[in-house]
């Protein structure tokens, strides 16, 4: 049995560097370091996300949720009155493992008070090159041009047949998207779209289909599109970000959704965050937020593509 960790004292090294880059950004921004409970009683309801339960039989009737992140409870805190705010903090998501997946990562996330989508971008990026400590090359494109440029197909306004013909999935994969739209544009843009971005390049990818909002607002411009954005590396996803929801009906009709969709794909259906929705019907601060995988971050300074390569000890131990 392995017992050793993958890495050596150098990598560690490396971390604690960036890691205290990190801080200095944010000290230098004024903004406010936080620490949230990483267990909950109720767990986010996006499809795309699984959380992790733990059972306290002699506390708790009902399971406790580890995070996926700290967002709805650092929005409470911004709804209580704090000011702009940031967490480095490890964050839990079920099924996934893999070359840059890890089920147990950290991630930096961040709350700007009163920023607009391209005041968010920019300190997004002004983050990330405060961390490498370099020059990168930077392109900025749409969601929408990001389909047309590399596979001619335009996500907002083809149909949907359309699309299916163009991505030429076998039967397996495409009997297994079904016809959910939104389902078939991840498949494509992770395998056909991000994959042309350049290798060096921190990519900027803006304006995400309405129906792909999550929790950001709609651009009161041209409401079939999201103010929200990501940023890659090469063609892996480094930070997503918004210009931040408010609108407590909104967002339990938007949670309703998600619930609907795990239902039809038989995940299970999770309790919602009562106390998060109360905070919001009291009055979310108009803000913008960003999360951000640290060990991503690193794989980018230590120039691998392996997530391993920058771990001290992975899920198997």
């Amino acid at each position: 049995m392995r017992w050793r960790p993958l890495n050596g004292p150098a990598v560690a090294a490396e971390r604690a560097r960036l890691k205290r880059r990190v801080h200095q950004y944010f000290q230098q921004q004024s903004v406010l370091e936080v620490d949230t409970p990483s267990l909950s009683a109720s767990a986010v309801s996006d499809p795309h996300l699984h959380s992790f339960t733990v059972e306290d039989r002699q506390h708790a009737a009902t399971p406790l949720y580890l995070h996926t992140s700290p967002e709805f409870a650092m929005k409470r805190l911004l709804a209580a009155g704090f000011p702009d705010i940031y967490s480095v903090c490890r964050v839990y998501r079920g099924g996934e493992v893999g070359h840059r997946h890890q089920p147990e990562f950290t991630m930096i996330e961040w709350y700007r008070a009163g920023m607009r989508e391209h005041e968010i971008v920019e300190d997004t990026l002004a983050l990330i090159g405060a961390v490498l400590d370099r020059e990168t090359a930077i392109v900025q494109k749409t969601y929408r041009d990001a389909f047309v440029d590399a596979i001619g197909l335009d996500p907002l306004t083809d149909p949907l047949e359309t699309i299916k013909t163009a991505a030429g999935f076998d039967s397996d994969l495409a009997a297994s998207l079904g016809d959910r739209r939104q389902d078939w544009l991840d498949v494509l843009f992770a395998d056909r779209v991000a994959s042309t971005f350049e290798d060096d390049t921190l990519t900027v990818i803006n304006a995400y289909p309405a129906d792909q909002a999550a929790l950001a607002q709609l651009d009161p411009n041209d409401p079939a599109v999201a103010l929200r954005f990501e940023v890659f590396a090469g063609s892996m996803e480094l930070a997503n970000g918004f210009v931040e929801l408010g609108d407590a009906d909104e967002l339990r009709q938007r949670f309703e959704s998600d619930l609907e969709i795990r239902r039809d794909k038989h995940q299970s259906v999770l309790p919602l965050d009562e106390r998060f929705l109360a905070a919001m019907q009291s009055g979310l601060p108009g803000c913008a937020g960003v999360a951000l995988g640290f060990e991503r971050l690193h794989m980018v300074a230590a120039d691998t593509t392996d997530i391993r390569d920058v771990l001290l000890f992975d899920h198997e131990g």
